[in-house]
């Protein structure tokens, strides 16, 4: 007599057949086009299509010049924010049901968040007029 465990492996490996079938579909849909694309396409190497393209225009100096660290805090202070923001949505969609504890976290939060933003300020990690060119 079978176990239990037993008649239900095949059924549960079954159920994922048309996963497979779906995933087996997809694979060779893509390997296909990008096959016809590599056979039908032209091969015409020139110049112009070799070079960098920058809006039209071309580029100016070397692609490895360096950035100041300013560019860098910006953008992580962007990350931040922005990240920021996802949780006072969360945050909002729950408001009522979260009561009065639930404004006390979120305001401490974003006061905690404001105080970073203050220091970066005073800092002057947002002042563009001081980055050297």
């Amino acid at each position: 007599m079978p176990s239990p465990l037993q008649s239900t492996i095949p059924s549960t490996i079954a159920s994922y057949v048309p996963l497979f079938v779906h995933v087996g579909v997809v694979v060779a849909v893509v390997s296909a086009l990008i096959g016809l694309s590599l056979v039908l396409g032209p091969r015409r190497r020139t110049l112009p299509k070799g070079l960098p393209y920058e809006s039209g225009t071309t580029t100016p100096g070397s692609a490895h010049q360096r950035f100041s660290v300013h560019f860098y805090l910006v953008a992580m202070l962007f990350i931040l924010f922005d990240v920021e923001a996802v949780f006072l949505f969360a945050w909002a969609v729950k408001a009522k049901s979260l009561g009065l504890a639930g404004l006390a976290t979120a305001g401490l939060f974003v006061a905690v968040l404001g105080l970073g933003l203050a220091y970066a300020w005073r800092k002057g990690v947002l002042a563009w007029e001081s980055v050297a060119q």
